[in-house]
């Protein structure tokens, strides 16, 4: 095999180790249920008034810490900027397959309602309702002074039509992704969430959640 050749089959099965490897993160669902954490206070900036209304944003990530076979799932919530109403969501993935064209069945959803409304929907898988084994049982906030709900609307409806995928996209060749961490990363990133990190394709939820510098952390238990 010339070098051209060896080059390219590395690639291939390095590639295929990735997939392998990530495989288990495109359920983007959990399995069994986790010991409940123990709460751990945020910054002054991360939680303070976010069930009321005034002039700043807020957003929080609600994890699935033992989903993907214990990779994570993550969500995403945002406050309607100076108002006491969220909107929240997540991208599902019920058929645990590693694409699903745009349009197919990706389990995603959205609603609105009060942060209690929201923190109680989350908690019981509300808006998906028998798709999960358990609910969300974490979830990291923090107050945000920049904010733009229009366009995090506008996201809302991108990561709800554009499929799911982790591997290579049939489009361009690209080994990437299209699933729950992306839509709740894009979602607050164009909502301008500060402090929020930044999240590469195929990225790991559990990794990354552990990196928002910030952030409130606190367990989530049904209500």
């Amino acid at each position: 095999m010339n070098k051209r050749g060896r080059r390219g089959a590395l690639r291939w099965t390095a590639a295929a180790a990735v997939i392998g490897a990530i495989v288990g993160i495109t359920g983007c669902q959990q399995t069994a249920p986790r010991a409940k954490a123990a709460a751990t206070p945020g910054s002054t900036e991360a939680i303070t008034n976010m069930a009321g209304g005034g002039q700043a944003g807020g957003a929080c990530v609600f994890v699935k810490p033992d989903g993907a076979q214990k990779f994570g799932h993550v969500g995403w919530g945002f406050r309607v900027t100076g108002t006491d109403q969220w909107v929240y969501g997540a991208v599902e993935n019920p058929t645990n397959k590693l694409y699903t064209p745009p349009g197919g069945d990706i389990g995603a959803w959205h609603a609105q309602g009060s942060y209690d409304r929201m923190l109680s929907d989350m908690s019981r898988d509300a808006h998906y309702p028998g798709k999960s084994t358990h609910p969300y049982s974490r979830y990291r906030c923090v107050a945000s002074s920049t904010s733009d709900v229009n366009a995090a609307w506008a996201m809302i409806r991108t990561v709800e039509s554009r499929g799911f995928l982790v591997g290579f996209d049939r489009r361009t060749g690209e080994l990437t992704s299209r699933d729950c961490l992306d839509a709740t990363y894009d979602v607050l990133k164009a909502y301008r969430t500060r402090h929020l990190t930044y999240s590469p394709r195929l990225n790991v939820p559990n990794v990354w959640v552990e990196t928002l510098w910030a952030w409130s952390d606190r367990t989530l238990t049904p209500r």
